[in-house]
């Protein structure tokens, strides 16, 4: 990776100079955890190779952990230690990691609605040429989509310790934070003809008083989830958002967003930041 100090400037000023779309503001009030500063704990040989195991949280840098072709380290586990970045570049997204691979995508700086993209990251490895590659969730049609880029392709990483869960039959959605219980809603999900997707997301954006009428409540939350509706403004964004509908809770009323009462839609947005991973399951 490059040096920290230098991208976290560059990704600082990038943020002031995009700022907020159409008057929306993406509030960060619930924490980011930045790159951690300090030394890294020493790692065995063992360890250091292999790749089913996270790279802990207290690493400062785990990418110094590739030091052969072929070496592969897990970076996000998706439940207690996920990283995220943001994109330096437009750069192609590979099938696999070699320049070679096939092309299945390419970063976007911004999301559908102007703030800065969001790719978790899931592992890194080391190529013939000592180059590091780091494989990310892609934010695409159709959904689930996975790619590799060149590491100088993002930012420096951010670390977030919360996932949400969200479960279709029982209608309701749990928050967790270093595998714990600390938020849980009913909520409203989608109808059968346009179901809330499920799998595996993340949270792309926080955005504060959108709309207007109180149609999405105070707050919500851009995943990384497409609906089955492509002409849907904004491409079909997937929100877990608040209501003006709060008698429609529990239930399946909705065109696959999932709506939460405002008083509970308040209280996640206090305790989940962006980078968030989001499991949509049964």
């Amino acid at each position: 990776m490059n040096s920290p100090s230098l991208r976290s400037v560059a990704v600082a000023f990038a943020m002031l100079l995009l700022g907020p779309a159409n008057g929306v503001a993406q509030t960060p009030a619930a924490p980011q955890t930045a790159p951690p500063a300090g030394s890294a704990p020493p790692v065995s040989p063992q360890a250091r190779l292999d790749p089913t195991k996270v790279v802990p949280a207290t690493n400062p840098d785990p990418l110094e952990l590739l030091q052969e072709a072929g070496d592969e380290i897990k970076l996000s586990d998706e439940k207690r230690t996920t990283r995220w970045s943001h994109a330096q570049a437009t750069a192609t997204i590979r099938l696999t990691p070699q320049v070679s691979s096939r092309a299945v995508g390419r970063l976007r700086l911004l999301t559908e609605d102007g703030l800065p993209e969001v790719y978790p990251v899931l592992a890194a490895r080391q190529d013939s040429d000592g180059r590091a590659w780091l494989q990310i969730r892609v934010p695409m049609r159709p959904n689930g989509r996975i790619g590799w880029v060149l590491d100088e392709m993002l930012s420096s990483f951010y670390i977030v310790r919360t996932a949400l869960v969200i479960d279709r039959s029982k209608l309701r959605a749990t928050l967790l934070k270093n595998g714990r219980q600390i938020w849980s809603a009913r909520v409203g999900i989608g109808a059968p003809a346009t179901p809330t997707p499920r799998g595996q997301f993340w949270i792309r954006e926080r955005l504060k008083g959108l709309g207007s009428g109180g149609t999405y409540g105070p707050w919500a939350f851009g995943t990384s989830a497409y609906s089955n509706l492509s002409d849907w403004p904004g491409g079909g964004v997937v929100g877990i958002h608040g209501t003006n509908q709060p008698g429609l809770i529990p239930g399946r009323p909705s065109h696959g967003c999932v709506r939460v009462r405002n008083d509970k839609i308040r209280a996640l947005a206090r305790l989940m930041p962006v980078g968030t991973p989001v499991s949509i399951i049964n």
